[in-house]
């Protein structure tokens, strides 16, 4: 039998490592559904409920593996559906390969069933490559360059092919003009910043007296250069929510996330330093960096096309996180005068770690929603996989897990989209099988696209050599995160046709499906419920009733502010008195003894 386009495409997929492929079928691609079958499943096609899902468990695993993460879907709406989860690797710069179906070249350009016009429709989310495969001569080549600009680019590249040519027969190119051979030889390489550039940067960082670090997930391969250098800085470390797992928050000068939902230690770290060195992360929000002209800045980062952007940064080193570091390292003074500074990010972080201990101790009706991330925080195994959907879950996320050495977590850092929590977190399961995962997810969000894929989960468990995938739910029957922001930033009170959501069974519905599936109605049984969910054979829905009314504060948040924002809800928010009472309560606890009023 001969060999089809097809046929190659999975066999090139192979050569080039690919073990999975999420997608969802469609006679777009028949004929690659055909050669699946002819190629015993390999590479393995993952089937998702929806192709949005396919592409952000193509993210996921992208995420977690270090490798290109594959998703394909048929033509027209199947293409269209995976564009959500393409943005998500195009905004957090992962490799991630689309292949997609067309319609007959024959009928392309008649207005046919489904016929849409995807070079346009994919141009800018996958920008650095898409194209379309007409004649099988166009492979290899058309592959390798996407695999090879996905990986290189650290972005979503997409290839196009109509059905007729997936069914043609499989001709390589030849040794003749206008033909384009490919290899699949794809080395590894390292980029460093000029001598003089370094020794630039070297003199900003040794003037400084209140040194300050800003880390992303660039700065993930280059951990122990990071605390080499924080600590002959004496810095503190704040983290972007990108770079959560890139440095270990036990030690004593990282003071966690920055940002909104960051941390009362790195806005004052920000608020105070007088030097800035950025390490692999483009975190937007210029409002919590130093005042414009207050602090000398150092950048490092990969990307040439993003430095230089978020603050003034007087000096701009393109390269690799670790290999610069090895060569800025020896550069810095060895011996610093003092260690005030130091001592006061310590004890900053100290104090706010007592202070989400309070907050999460709280009570609240029926469950305080800190009070469930608090109660995972030390029960989480050494090797989790944690995931984290958008919406006031992250919050939590951000505020009360301490990631440790060994641990991964991420998160829709840029994008910010509603619904990747629990296709992330099944991607991690077919990259790292042997390892725990936990999705942190909002009901507004399980309610969007998570209960379906828990159907994917229970298709899938069999193959996972340690079977716990859990799927924590904050049910509080309210678009929360939307919610406060209407409150804080609009001084607009809940809009309850919008906000409100109905009250779901999420755990009978995983029992439904052969799953465990627990429902937490009391903050006395959360611990239990978060044990039993670490021991079970197999994914496991944990479902708490928390209590909307608990407020994602800001790190910044003065009292003016909580009174301001509370006389604004008080016009006629309906749950206006438990959340002036949950805001108060909450940020009370900065101000006991051991913390100055600012």
């Amino acid at each position: 039998m001969s060999t089809k386009v097809s046929d190659h495409i999975l066999e090139r997929l192979r050569e080039w490592g690919v073990d999975h492929v999420f997608g969802y079928p469609g006679d777009g691609i028949n004929g690659l559904l055909a050669a699946w079958g002819r190629a015993d499943n390999q590479p393995r096609f993952v089937q998702s409920r929806h192709e949005e899902m396919s592409a952000f468990e193509a993210v996921g695993y992208a995420k977690f593996s270090g490798r290109v993460g594959v998703c394909a879907a048929t033509s027209g709406p199947g293409a269209i559906h995976l564009l959500n989860g393409l943005y998500d690797a195009k905004l957090d710069h992962v490799p991630v390969l689309a292949i997609v179906g067309q319609t007959h070249r024959t009928a392309m350009g008649g207005s046919y069933q489904q016929e849409v016009d995807l070079h346009t429709l994919f141009k800018d989310v996958a920008s650095e490559f898409v194209e379309t495969v007409t004649v099988p001569e166009q492979l290899p080549n058309v592959l390798d360059r996407a695999i090879r600009t996905a990986y290189a680019r650290r972005c979503p590249t997409a290839i196009i092919i109509p059905g007729d040519v997936q069914e043609l027969d499989y001709s390589p190119p030849t040794h003749e003009f206008k033909m384009v051979p490919s290899s699949l030889d794809r080395s590894d390489w390292t980029a460093v910043p000029s001598q003089e550039s370094l020794e630039r940067a070297a003199e900003i960082l040794n003037s400084g007296a209140k040194p300050a670090i800003l880390i992303g997930q660039g700065a993930a391969g280059a951990r122990a250069e990071v605390e080499r250098i924080a600590e002959l800085l004496g810095a503190g470390v704040a983290k972007a929510l990108l770079g959560k797992d890139a440095l270990s928050d036990e030690l004593p000068y990282v003071t966690g996330s920055i940002g909104l939902l960051g941390t009362r230690p790195s806005y004052e770290l920000m608020r105070d330093c007088d030097t800035l060195l950025t390490i692999g992360s483009s975190f937007p929000y210029t409002q919590f960096l130093p005042d414009f002209g207050k602090a000398r800045g150092v950048q490092i980062d990969i990307d040439p096309h993003m430095v230089g952007m978020r603050y003034p940064y007087e000096v701009n080193l393109v390269g690799d996180a670790k290999a610069t570091l090895q060569r800025l390292i020896p550069m810095l003074d060895v011996e610093r005068d003092g260690r005030e500074w130091y001592d006061t990010v310590c004890d900053n972080v100290t104090r706010w770690r007592e202070v989400m201990e309070r907050q999460a101790q709280q009570s609240a009706d029926p469950i305080n929603p800190e009070y469930v991330a608090r109660t995972l925080d030390p029960l989480l195994p050494d090797n989790a996989i944690v995931t984290s959907d958008s919406g006031s879950t992250a919050n939590w996320y951000a505020r009360h897990l301490t990631m440790r050495p060994g641990m991964r977590s991420s998160l829709s850092g840029t994008l910010a989209t509603m619904g990747p929590g629990v296709p992330y977190a099944i991607g991690a399961k077919f990259a790292h099988p042997d390892r725990p995962a936990i999705a942190l997810v909002g009901d507004g969000a399980m309610q969007m696209n998570g209960m379906a894929e828990l159907i994917t989960a229970a298709k899938y468990r069999d193959l996972w050599e340690d079977p716990r995938l859990i799927v924590a739910i904050w049910n509080n029957h309210d678009l929360n995160q939307v919610t406060w922001e209407m409150r804080a930033m609009e001084g607009a009170p809940s809009f309850l046709p919008s906000q409100q959501l109905p009250d779901v069974q999420y755990a009978a519905f995983a029992r439904s499906l052969g799953l465990t599936g627990i429902r937490v109605e009391k903050p006395e049984d959360v611990e239990a419920a978060w044990r039993a969910g670490l021991e079970a054979d197999g994914p496991a829905i944990l479902e708490f009733l928390t209590d909307p009314a608990v407020p994602p504060i800001p790190p910044h948040a003065t009292w003016e502010q909580m009174e301001a924002t509370a006389a604004s809800i008080l016009k006629g928010d309906a749950d206006r008195a438990s959340m002036v009472k949950q805001g108060f309560k909450a940020k009370v606890q900065e101000f006991l003894p051991g913390r100055e009023k600012k």
